[in-house]
């Protein structure tokens, strides 16, 4: 686990993907706790109370609700983001240096532009293979792909080229 100053702050696809693939302890290994802003937890509410992620969200400690910080700045407004990576991007810029986890590629793009850290779902998995959580970050990529988020081949290849794997 990393000793960050402040917690990270995750939008709502990396939330989904993780627990589909039943990989949340993905999250643990480099973070003690991990903000969700409200909006996203309102995103993952609308698939109703039985979605395993919504019931991650009730009944996890570690995965800490906090209100999204208005107004958002002309800049952020300027990405013409969703909600949910909006108000990712809105706290990470009221509360610098906080690393925004998201896979969402204009928001990566804008958080970029915003000088905010980032990190997707796949940096992740390349962070806990090159730490030595998990042995091999192929199969854990594979599984996050079959449990529906897309990654393409090239991807795919870039990511596993970085921890010296192949597809």
């Amino acid at each position: 686990m990393t000793d960050a100053a402040l917690p990270p702050i995750i939008n709502t696809s990396p939330l989904i993907f993780l627990t589909k693939a039943d990989l949340l302890s993905l999250l643990q290994i480099r973070y003690a706790t991990v903000l969700v802003p409200d909006i996203v937890v309102q995103e993952i509410r609308q698939y109703g109370p039985l979605d395993n992620t919504a019931q991650i969200l009730q009944k996890t400690d570690w995965l800490t609700v906090v209100e999204t910080p208005p107004p958002l700045s002309p800049d952020l407004q300027a990405c013409n983001l969703d909600a949910g990576e909006a108000s990712v991007l809105a706290w990470a810029c009221a509360h610098p240096p906080t690393e925004a986890i998201l896979d969402d590629l204009a928001g990566r793009r804008c958080a970029h532009k915003l000088g905010i850290p980032i990190r997707g779902t796949l940096g992740l998995v390349l962070a806990a293979k090159q730490q030595g959580h998990i042995p091999a970050a192929k199969p854990v990529i594979l599984k996050l792909r079959e449990t529906g988020m897309y990654l393409s081949d090239r991807v795919i290849n870039k990511a596993l080229a970085l921890v010296e794997e192949t597809l």
